[in-house]
Formats: structure tokens, C-alpha cells, sequence
């Protein structure tokens, strides 16, 4: 018996086996089908109905009960995918709205490092982003964030990016306030843009030293020191906390400037001329040999450049560093 190429639409491999002999035999019995099979008539008989109630076979009108007709295999087909994604549809909804699930084993813990329920400590920055994670994945309506970093190091974007871009495509908004020193730096400049040509909502303020992260209107972060937030940090879920924190955020987000009016409204990449033709030399699947010499540039002063442009792009490798450079209008 062959491979069982339509287990993933439920079907069996001896119900495949069937369904792929009335292909090649249409309008013929079903007469000592369970001969086919090996097996016993009336599993045969069971496997020919489970056919027929998933639309792959049906009875040929005007005929006894016993002559069977296969169905079109695209128009089968195409009616067994859209109930399957339907049903992993449902199935991805269930797992997103399971977070009362970690909530309840959380509570299973015997230790507890706070005495509020409405407030939880955690002691360590591995402890913190693995809450991120959980949280930025759970997250079903919108993110707010006040982050005042200077810079985001290429780990640092390496590790945001599928999380952030992952929540803009499930359709969560996501709403944040930088400091202005982050056009300063081309990476982090660059994957801001990014993330506000995917639908996220960024602005710039002139200098604020707070730090925070509400997730839903129902969960706040924020460190224990914001000068240092490998100390700890807060995670607050009682309704009033929540709500100061989300005032606070407001009131910086209202005093701040559209990201894109502070950059300028520029989107070029800041590449020179011999950048730019390097960038889309590499970008081919031509040899660094070939690609130095029509430059006009020895092999290793091109590697070079590649090398400054991977960084700059924070890409890992030159296949994904030209997805970056197409994204963001480089190329």
C-alpha cells in the first residue's frame, strides 16, 4: 500500500487506497471491494460510507446500492481543506485564549515571592523576557510600551522582530513611545520603520526616563528601577494599578511626536553610492568574484562591505538581508 498522502485531511490509508481505485475505475461495483483491502466486508462497507460522508465517492443514481462513483478530486479535495483549516482555525483560537491556563498552573506554585495576588515580583531580566514572550503572545487586542533605550543591539532586534511582527499580522495594535536619540542609530532607526510600515504605532519624545508595558488594558510591567532593570521587576494585574499606568502612558504619548514627522519623513537608507551597488550585488546569487570585479573593488574590500551591510541591515545572512533591504525600499 502506498504512502498515506491524505492522512492530513482525516482520511485513512485504506480509505485512500479505495477512493484512488474508483479514480481509476469509475461507475464500477463495490462488489467484494473488501478484497482491495484485505479485510472484512463489512469494515470495507464502513470505509466506503465514511468515503461518501466526506464527499469522495457517491452512489451513481439510477444504479443498485452497489455501483460507486468517485468524486471530482479537486472539488473533494477543495471541500476537505476548507473543513480542516476551519478546524485548525478553531484550534489556533483555543490555544491563544488559553492564558487562563498558565494563570492556573502558575497558582498550582508553592512558593510565592509576593503576598498581593494582584502583583507579582520577578527577580531576574531571564525571568522578565520569558514573561515578554508569554505575554506578547497571548496578547489579543493591543501592547503599550514606553522604552527608553538609546539603541537595540542586533541580538536585541534578532529577538523582537518575529515576536512584534508576529503580533501586527494577528491584527493586536501595538502602541509605543522611543526617545529621540534612536534616529541616531541606523539599526534601531531602520527597525522602527519597519515595524510602522506593518501597522505598528510609534512615537518619539524629546526624553523620558519611564518604562513600562501594559498588555490588553489588563497587565502592566514595569521595572523595580528604570535605570537598571536587571534589579526586577512589577507585574500588576489589579484593575486601579493598571489603569494609573495606563494614564501615565497616555500623558506621554500625548506629549510625544509621530515617529515618522520626527524622522523626517524620510525613508531613504543612508547608503552610499558604492554601498547601494554593493547591496544589490549581493543580492543576486552571482560570485563575490564576479560581483568585485564588475564593481571595480578587490574581493575582500567587497566581503567587507557585505559584512558592514548585513550588520546594518541586522540580517543573518545575505538571503535574509535582501528580504530586509526590498522591505524597507533599499532595493
Amino acid at each position: 500500500m502506498r504512502e498515506n498522502e491524505m492522512a492530513v485531511f482525516g482520511v485513512s490509508a485504506q480509505e485512500e487506497e479505495l477512493y484512488r481505485h474508483f479514480l481509476r475505475n469509475p461507475g464500477t461495483t463495490a462488489d467484494d471491494i473488501h478484497l482491495l483491502l484485505h479485510d472484512s466486508p463489512e469494515h470495507a462497507r464502513r470505509c466506503l460510507r465514511r468515503l461518501r460522508d466526506m464527499g469522495l465517492l457517491q452512489w451513481v443514481d439510477g444504479c443498485d446500492d452497489s455501483v460507486v462513483s468517485p468524486v471530482d478530486p479537486e472539488v473533494a479535495l477543495t471541500r476537505l481543506m476548507d473543513a480542516r483549516m476551519h478546524e485548525l482555525h478553531q484550534e489556533l483560537m483555543r490555544v491563544t485564549r488559553s492564558r487562563h491556563v498558565v494563570d492556573g498552573l502558575r497558582a498550582e506554585q508553592a512558593t510565592r515571592s509576593y503576598a498581593d495576588p494582584g502583583i507579582e515580583q520577578l527577580e531576574n531580566l531571564s525571568e522578565i523576557r520569558d514573561r515578554i514572550d508569554d505575554l506578547a503572545f497571548f496578547a489579543r487586542d493591543e501592547i503599550l510600551a514606553v522604552e527608553p533605550y538609546r539603541k537595540l543591539s542586533p541580538e536585541n532586534i534578532a529577538r523582537s522582530r518575529p515576536l512584534d511582527l508576529r503580533c501586527l499580522r494577528r491584527g493586536v495594535r501595538i502602541r509605543n513611545v522611543v526617545v529621540r536619540d534612536v534616529l541616531d542609530d541606523p539599526a534601531t532607526s531602520d527597525y522602527l520603520r519597519e515595524l510602522v510600515a506593518h501597522g505598528a504605532e510609534i512615537r518619539v519624545s524629546e526624553s523620558t526616563s519611564e518604562r513600562l508595558l501594559v498588555y490588553d488594558r489588563a497587565t502592566a510591567l514595569v521595572p523595580l528601577d528604570p535605570a537598571n532593570t536587571s534589579r526586577g521587576a512589577l507585574l500588576a494585574r489589579r484593575s486601579g494599578l493598571v489603569a494609573n499606568i495606563i494614564a501615565l502612558f497616555e500623558k506621554i504619548w500625548d506629549a510625544s511626536e509621530d515617529f515618522e514627522k520626527a524622522d523626517g519623513g524620510s525613508r531613504g537608507c543612508g547608503l552610499s553610492e558604492m554601498e547601494r551597488r554593493v547591496l544589490v550585488a549581493m543580492c543576486t546569487v552571482g560570485k563575490d568574484e564576479a560581483d568585485a570585479r564588475e564593481l571595480g573593488v578587490s574581493v575582500r574590500t567587497y566581503r567587507r562591505h557585505v559584512a558592514e551591510l548585513l550588520q546594518t541591515l541586522g540580517a543573518g545572512n545575505r538571503a535574509h538581508a535582501a528580504l530586509l533591504a526590498r522591505e524597507r525600499g533599499w532595493i
